[in-house]
């Protein structure tokens, strides 16, 4: 195949797969609903789902997608996030902007937690303790009677250890039996960096892959997802409005039970 019919071909291929792309977001997808249900409340409606992060803005650059799409069917949403992120001194700033972030997600500021604890500091060359956070995931647990748990996997993402430290705890609740019954645990699926950063390229690529849960925003939702990121104004350096634009997660979330 030559040069010229090789790049038309590329061009038709690259449109097809935007078209596709495009064409999912309008529907808004959520692949697995019943998955939300399978062990727990009786209906999407029913959920009452805690989100678990290791900073502040990682619930809009990683978990967007699940919580608005978790907001469309209805659920009740919570977020614990396990530090402050004061790795640069900017802790109370910070706690500002994630409840700001989340008002905008849609999770009122009265369900947002934040542990300020010594021994959780937003660094990542130091080891969480996988008993202390777990203590203070299950009390969120227990107080809030919640049913869905969401954190990040074994990659962590972005590989960051404080990230990984929570998927940690939660694998230690579940395998020690001391999760609720019916309480379920989803992971948010780690993918390669050119998967990372195609945005809404990776829609087809996701639709193919093996997960339980896959939601997908829509336009309107897109740019919500964006006006919680951007909430976080501490934190706007250059390469987050690139993180903006291009990351899949802020349009496309894969998760899968643990």
């Amino acid at each position: 195949m030559g040069l010229a019919p090789l790049g038309s071909f590329l061009v038709a291929l690259l449109t097809l797969v935007w078209l596709g792309s495009r064409w999912l977001r309008r529907r808004g997808a959520g692949w697995g609903p019943r998955t939300l249900c399978a062990a727990g409340p009786a209906r999407a409606d029913d959920v009452r789902a805690l989100v678990v992060t290791a900073h502040p803005d990682d619930e809009a650059m990683f978990f967007a997608p699940t919580i608005l799409s978790l907001g469309r069917l209805r659920a009740q949403l919570w977020l614990l996030c396990c530090s402050s992120g004061n790795y640069y001194n900017q802790g109370e700033i910070r706690k500002k902007e994630l409840v700001q972030s989340c008002a905008v997600l849609g999770i009122p500021s009265s369900n947002v937690t934040v542990i300020d604890h010594r021994d959780l500091p937003d660094d990542p060359a130091v080891e969480w303790d996988t008993h202390l956070l777990s203590t203070f995931v299950l009390e969120h647990i227990e107080t809030n009677y919640i049913n869905l748990l969401i954190t990040f996997d074994a990659g962590g993402v972005s590989g960051h250890a404080n990230h990984i430290a929570l998927y940690t705890a939660l694998r230690y609740l579940q395998s020690e039996g001391k999760l609720p019954e019916g309480c379920q645990v989803l992971t948010l699926k780690s993918v390669n960096l050119l998967r990372k950063y195609i945005s809404i390229l990776d829609v087809p690529i996701s639709c193919l892959q093996s997960q339980d849960v896959l939601f997908i925003l829509t336009q309107e939702e897109s740019e919500q997802a964006k006006r919680a990121m951007r909430c976080h104004h501490s934190q706007l350096l250059w390469f987050r409005h690139t993180y903006i634009l291009f990351s899949r997660f802020m349009v496309i979330n894969s998760l899968c039970l643990l």
